[in-house]
């Protein structure tokens, strides 16, 4: 697997499971993967060197993120080397752009959109759509990097002149009204199988995902059918090996619109780690090694997923102490920590919470408890504080 990060770390704990073993290519010893994989290569996923040093007697290279350049994986495929996603597909979640153009023209629902080559084309585009406008880099960003919401043309403007300059490819998008965003997870294999997950709803804070509702409540059976069924059409026309989240908004109307692709393990797949008959990071190896794949129900009405994203300053209470508080007040909680370094909104770890099977994900009252608690875990994780004000020492 290239990259060395908390996705590996978790495919790692999969591939136990099955007998096999990862190896991976981390830039440091210290990166969550390496912590605990005993196979790793310390190298550059930008040299064409290192990639060839983790994938030589590997049955098959994959990724914990998308940043590998395209031409050096085209030149490992026809070294003989399999790549999972393939580097053909793995583009679509590379390049935003050449994503809207080729999802365009599979017909999948996609806000309007265009290339930014020049100031005035933002102009030209802020008319089209009277001011609703997001800007976005083209390639590598992410968790609300890259992204720019102007509030004027003006701003629009200044944004697109200084990425321009620096030399950043750019691409205008009609911005959507929402009323919630979901996300739509499947795998597949080289075989041709499909699976997906229940479709889940993702909740953003500050451009980052924060807490997965999972399978997503009010939700029709008619709705997450049909992004069930896009979300596995892509794959198949894209040519995905591996998992795949299309995330999705959803409009007060009801329409779903693709808002991007990411062709490897997911944050709003983490859920299904203890929600789910088989877990995204156990499905990735399945698929990637052409094993059938396995069951995607859901346990349970609902489970909960919160990110522990990094506090404005690291407490002085120990994360080990942290821990040992959490799980002695909720017992049920199911604890996943990366082995990252505090800092401020980075993602260290999550949070899961399983529901009672006598529950309806559509009650709010039974929703709005589980997601109570899993934020009030995942904030205590961060922080050291109860958002309820209950001590750990028996004072209120």
């Amino acid at each position: 697997m290239v990259g060395g990060g908390q996705l590996a770390r978790m495919t790692h704990q999969a591939a136990i499971a099955l007998g096999q073993g990862l190896r991976v290519l981390a830039a440091s010893p210290d990166e969550p993967a390496p912590q605990i994989c005993p196979d790793v290569v310390l190298g550059d996923h930008d040299r064409i060197e290192d990639l060839r040093r983790a994938a030589t007697g590997a049955h098959a290279l994959t990724f914990d993120h998308e940043g590998v350049p395209t031409a050096h994986l085209l030149e490992l495929q026809a070294e003989g080397v399999t790549v999972n996603p393939p580097p053909q597909a793995l583009l679509y979640a590379q390049d935003k752009l050449a994503m809207r153009r080729r999802l365009a023209e599979l017909g999948a629902p996609v806000p309007g959109f265009a290339e930014i080559e020049a100031v005035e084309d933002v102009r030209a585009f802020w008319e089209r759509f009277d001011g609703a406008v997001v800007l976005k880099a083209v390639r590598g960003g992410y968790d609300g990097r890259g992204v720019w919401l102007p509030d004027t043309v003006d701003e629009a403007v200044a944004v697109a002149a200084e990425q321009l300059a620096a030399g950043t490819p750019l691409m205008a998008e009609q911005r959507v009204e929402l009323a919630r965003e979901l996300s739509a997870m499947v795998a597949r294999s080289p075989f041709g199988q499909g699976a997906a997950w229940p479709v889940v709803e993702t909740v953003q804070r500050n451009g980052q995902c924060a807490v997965v509702l999972a399978p997503a409540p009010n939700l029709a059976d008619a709705e997450a059918g049909f992004a069930e069924s896009l979300a596995l059409r892509l794959a198949e026309e894209l040519g995905v090996v591996g998992v795949m989240a299309v995330e999705l908004f959803q409009t007060p109307s009801g329409e779903m619109i693709v808002n991007e692709l990411a062709m490897r393990p997911h944050n709003s797949g983490h859920w299904s780690m203890d929600g789910c008959v088989t877990s995204q990071f156990e499905q990735h190896l399945r698929a990637v090694l052409d094993y059938p794949l396995g069951d995607t129900a859901a346990r349970a009405p609902l489970t909960v997923m919160a990110n522990v994203l990094g506090a404005a300053e690291a407490p002085a209470m120990s994360m080990d102490e942290r821990l040992h508080h959490l799980l002695a007040r909720m017992p049920d909680a199911h604890v996943h920590l990366y082995g990252k370094g505090e800092r401020p909104d980075r993602k260290i770890g999550h949070v899961n919470l399983v529901g009672a099977w006598d529950g309806d994900r559509d009650d709010p009252e039974y929703a709005g408890a589980l997601r109570e608690r899993a934020e009030r875990a995942a904030h205590w994780m961060a922080t050291a504080e109860w958002t309820d004000g209950w001590s750990e020492h028996g004072e209120r």
